[in-house]
């Protein structure tokens, strides 16, 4: 490329050494990850846009767009910061822990390219028919919930997308195939492993995906006659709410790797975190049927299943990793002779001025309290009344995927601008500065919208302030909440520009990185194995943690029970 983007420094065998690292990159890897990586980053920009659209419509005191241009850019919202952002960093996630890894060759890359391409054509044309959308056609949401109609070149383009995922992801299942097939013996890394498991989720997703996309584009074309609403909820939520566990697990997977990068984190236990991973597949999607409490198309008895015996699966899988990933950035710093003095030491001489660090641990921290807690209490059938089609449902995923997942993945990002296209960061100051203000602004965003749906029943899609037309009922006590929602939206997405600014700015601009060994790096601790070093600071977090959700869990019931008093 002419501004030399892709290029790198390869031995004759098309392998290079990463000097941080160690690890051996092959050019058939590193390429696609650059692409998809830019890709996302592009998608971020579209959807930074949109978001800030319509925070300012929610914020009663500028209400920017009028009512059809508000759904119009919430769907552009919706479909390139849940969608596009997260799907093409997540392929160039399984790419990295896949070959990368492994130091391995990506099988089959014109395959990913093809993907990367369906993937681009596609995203360009589901945002084209959304912008383009008039009436009879409706504006799809995230949901595009039938038997309302959006336009048919939509229902096309998100079944290409899938399509075109599907395929960039088959050279990861290859490599891994591959792996196995010479090593039977070896264990996969625990990076590997866990992006084999997102790959494992992403699959069920995608299938559920063409199960629902398929059938209603022919239902849009006239080839097929009617499209059964609750069926469509129940085959919409496995790709509706299983991209979110790609997500999740992709983000869990970047947490163990980034810490170890970035501040000498080793595993606590591989069998225990590979166990936590295993759980992920067998109970993560079934956080989806909290979206079903109020549909009579499912039975009660499905309803208590998902939301408690089985959703407990999931969240135990979550507490494990809650534990393992502070405990082995914990015990790896103190085996480096980085624990300082007493329970949190550890912590204070963290490199807390490295981004990568900073928006890792703050992504760890602020993923837990605002989107943990809140996912398992939405997932109850009980307390999911409370909050079901309201502002706080919003509210949640902004706390894992606007939150959690975002910051780790920028944190990645800004690793990726180091180690893979060899850049240093420009406009440093900024780019330290860029996750604190990012995750406290968008924090107290998602806070703001949990508040006003719960306190005030603030609908959730709806682009009302303060009266339902026709009615006597009032939002207006909620006026306060919404206007710290849209200052605070405002601010983060003021936040997301500087990353992309710098991010940007590094590729096209920044100096060729001096590559150099991070401290962290350098073990003082010998080959002692890590359950040997001190892990109280981490114990002594969770249970504050716990402490912190049984409260929540408390006030939620004590709301609920409240809110029976309406009924008597």
């Amino acid at each position: 490329m002419a501004i030399g983007l892709l290029d790198a420094p390869y031995g004759e065998d098309g392998f290079r050494t990463c000097e941080v690292t160690g690890l051996r990159i092959h050019r058939s890897a590193e390429v696609p990850v650059k692409m998809f990586g830019l890709t996302a980053v592009v998608a971020l920009i579209v959807g930074g846009i949109a978001a800030l659209l319509v925070a300012l419509t929610r914020w009663e005191a500028v209400g920017i767009l009028q009512p059809t241009a508000f759904y119009k850019y919430l769907s552009l919202h919706a479909w390139n910061l849940l969608i596009f952002w997260m799907v093409f960093m997540e392929v160039a996630i399984l790419y990295v822990g896949g070959p990368m890894v492994l130091g391995r060759k990506l099988p089959a890359p014109r395959l990913a390219k093809v993907g990367w391409a369906v993937m681009v054509a596609s995203a360009l044309l589901i945002d084209y028919a959304i912008w383009t959308t008039t009436y009879p056609n409706q504006e799809p949401l995230l949901t595009s919930y039938a038997p309302l109609k959006s336009s048919a070149l939509f229902y096309l383009g998100v079944d290409t997308f899938i399509l075109g995922t599907v395929v960039a992801a088959l050279p990861f299942f290859a490599c891994i195939w591959q792996e196995k097939s010479e090593h039977p013996d070896r264990t996969l890394p625990l990076v590997t492993f866990g992006a084999f498991v997102t790959g494992i989720i992403a699959v069920e997703a995608l299938l559920g995906g063409l199960i629902t996309y398929v059938p209603t584009f022919l239902w849009r074309i006239g080839l097929v006659g009617h499209i059964d609403a609750a069926w469509y909820r129940q085959m919409y939520w496995i790709i509706g709410h299983g991209t979110q566990q790609i997500n999740l697990a992709a983000m869990v997977t970047v947490w163990y790797f980034m810490t170890h990068l970035t501040a000498g984190a080793e595993v606590a236990s591989e069998k225990v975190s590979r166990g936590a991973f295993i759980l992920y597949l067998f109970f993560i999607n079934m956080g989806a049927a909290h979206h079903l409490m109020a549909d009579p198309g499912v039975s009660a008895s499905w309803k208590m299943w998902n939301t408690s015996y089985a959703m407990y699966g999931a969240v135990l899988a979550s507490l494990i990793h809650a534990f393992a990933i502070p405990a082995g950035l914990e015990a790896g710093r103190r085996k480096r002779g980085l624990g300082g003095d007493g329970w949190f030491g550890w912590l204070k001489t963290a490199p807390w001025h490295d981004p990568g660090f900073s928006a890792t641990a703050l992504s760890i921290v602020l993923f837990g309290f605002l989107g943990g807690i809140t996912g398992v209490l939405m997932g109850q059938m009980q307390l999911n009344t409370m909050r079901h089609n309201t502002l706080a449902v919003p509210g949640h995923f902004h706390g894992t995927v606007a939150v959690g997942t975002t910051l780790a993945f920028m944190g990645l990002v800004y690793y990726v601008i180091r180690l893979i296209f060899r850049k240093e960061w420009v406009f440093d100051r900024l780019a330290r500065l860029q996750p604190y203000l990012y995750g406290f602004a968008m924090s107290i965003a998602a806070m703001a919208m949990m508040e006003a749906g719960i306190l005030y029943g603030v609908p959730r899609r709806d682009p009302i302030t303060t009266s339902i037309p026709g009615t006597q009922f009032s939002f207006s006590a909620a006026s306060p909440m919404l206007a710290v929602l849209g200052i605070a939206a405002s601010v983060a997405v003021v936040a997301g520009a500087i990353f992309v600014l710098v991010a940007v700015g590094s590729l096209l601009f920044g100096k060729e990185a001096r590559m150099r060994v991070p401290v962290p790096l350098a073990l003082t601790g010998g080959d002692a194995p890590v359950h040997r070093f001190s892990m109280r600071g981490t114990l002594a977090m969770c249970l504050f943690f716990l402490v912190v959700f049984a409260l929540f869990y408390g006030m939620d019931w004590m709301w609920l029970s409240r809110l029976w008093m309406f009924g008597g």
